[in-house]
């Protein structure tokens, strides 16, 4: 180990996440891993970490931390104030931490979540070949707490790659493509009751999903009083409970659920939705 991050206060949640535990659901067990894959991978690239190298997800931001041994960090994702020992410094780029000096993130000025990702990565115990929480299932290691101390691997003896370093700030309009079922028979128009009506993410979302506002998909009335027995369940998957609007499944999402799914979201679409905060306005385009 090449030092370590004593956590002084971890704001309203701190994961520690990477590329996640995919490929498990016959386990019960879902893929989690970072929500915007863009700002993790971006961490990374930034310190010369390799792709799968343990950071910090941080929703809300307000991290502050001290180093014990000097390290090399990055913060993307969502832009928010940063500071060493109280002197403003840089977000998107790598930035050195002195030994014992304090890292303070602070609040997204848009956006949703912030991500940290620190040279040598975080050397927390892995579960099931991840160092990722798991809200849903309980795998991986407890959300940060304050007073956590965070052990840090050895740094990577290669430099950090140079290119583009974009900031995930999401639009006003999040625009989703999705392509229909497996279970858009059981919706008299599943296209227009996507694509027709503008949705709107609700405050009582998570990483296992985000519930939309809007005008609940219209069943045809031979499904309306049916149950569908429980089936597999993929991160996008677009469900249509009987009583309200569509819920998104994110990457903490349940492997098997009993409602219908309208439509799944294009995986490249995804990352956005990590930094949708409440109110923000979303617009689905059918594909296909």
């Amino acid at each position: 180990m090449s030092g370590a991050l004593l956590v002084l206060r971890a704001g309203p949640q701190a994961l520690v996440t990477d590329r996640g535990r995919p490929g498990n659901a016959h386990l019960g067990v879902p893929p989690s891993g970072a929500l915007d894959r863009p700002a993790y991978e971006l961490g990374n690239r930034l310190v010369g970490n390799d792709d799968g190298a343990a950071g910090l997800e941080l929703l809300g931001g307000g991290l502050r931390a001290r180093a014990r041994g000097g390290c090399v960090v990055a913060v993307t994702g969502a832009p928010a104030p940063v500071a060493v020992d109280g002197r403003p410094a840089a977000s998107h780029a790598a930035l050195y931490v002195p030994d014992g000096a304090t890292l303070q993130i602070g609040t997204p000025v848009g956006g949703l979540r912030v991500y940290l990702a620190v040279a040598g990565g975080l050397a927390v115990e892995a579960a099931l070949g991840s160092r990722s929480t798991d809200l849903l299932s309980g795998l991986g290691p407890a959300p940060v707490a304050d007073g956590t101390e965070l052990p840090v691997g050895a740094r990577p003896g290669t430099p950090p790659e140079p290119g583009p370093v974009p900031v995930s700030v999401p639009a006003a309009t999040v625009r989703l493509r999705v392509r229909l079922g497996p279970r858009d028979d059981w919706f008299t128009a599943p296209r227009s009751a996507l694509a027709d009506p503008g949705w709107t993410v609700t405050p009582d979302g998570n990483r296992i999903g985000l519930r939309l506002d809007g005008p609940p998909p219209e069943r045809h009335p031979d499904t309306r009083d049916r149950e569908l027995p429980s089936e597999g369940m993929v991160t996008g998957a677009v469900q249509a409970p009987p009583d309200g609007p569509p819920v998104v499944f994110l990457a903490d999402h349940p492997t098997t659920g009993g409602y219908p799914v309208i439509a799944v979201v294009e995986p490249a679409d995804l990352p956005v939705l990590a930094q949708a905060t409440p109110g923000t306005r979303v617009r689905f385009t059918v594909l296909g």
